[in-house]
């Protein structure tokens, strides 16, 4: 099972990142497995910790896939020499314990988690937030997929939107959308 999460890290020089990152439970912690090149990847080698974070807030995925907004208020996380979101529901402050790097392209992380935090009450599920979860990770995948399954998948997430969308799950959504619209304008031009 994976869990859709944002990941908080610092950089050495105490720069917050933040990342969503699909993230494995595993007995006691998370299993992580970050991108090469990335700055979580770089950021949890140099500091050995960072935060799991658990957010309802659609915006936080689709802003930084899109990059229109990368950046997201923190605070310092209480166990470990991180930040943690402040969108988060609640998050799970975690240590490296080992790292696995044969395979290259995606290490593995074994996080231990050094304490858990519930930060707000869990809403409820929304339909629209699951939609733009899943159009977040379809823009971060535009350069390897066809025109005609991204414009499938497109059509099928907006009867989410449509029917269960807030204010803030539509800003996120038209994020997308502009995301994919300029992928494809540099693709032709």
């Amino acid at each position: 099972m994976i869990r859709e999460t944002i990941v908080t890290t610092l950089s050495p020089e105490g720069v917050p990142h933040v990342a969503p990152m699909g993230a494995t439970p595993i007995d006691g912690g998370w299993l992580l497995q970050p991108f090469r090149p990335s700055r979580t990847l770089e950021n949890f080698f140099s500091t050995r910790c960072g935060v799991v974070n658990f957010t309802d807030d659609a915006r936080v995925f689709a802003g930084c896939v899109t990059k229109r907004r990368p950046e997201w208020p923190t605070a310092p996380a209480e166990a470990v020499a991180s930040v943690r979101l402040m969108a988060a529901l609640a998050c799970d402050e975690v240590e490296v314990m080992t790292v696995d790097d044969e395979r290259g392209q995606r290490p593995k992380l074994t996080c231990r988690t050094v304490r858990q935090v519930a930060l707000r009450p869990f809403p409820g599920l929304n339909r629209a937030i699951a939609a733009v979860l899943e159009g977040a990770v379809l823009v971060s995948r535009l350069h390897m997929l066809p025109a005609e399954k991204i414009d499938a998948e497109i059509a099928y997430l907006q009867i989410a939107i449509d029917k269960t969308a807030g204010e803030a799950e539509r800003e996120a959504w038209g994020w997308l959308l502009d995301a994919v619209n300029a992928h494809r304008a540099k693709a032709t031009s």
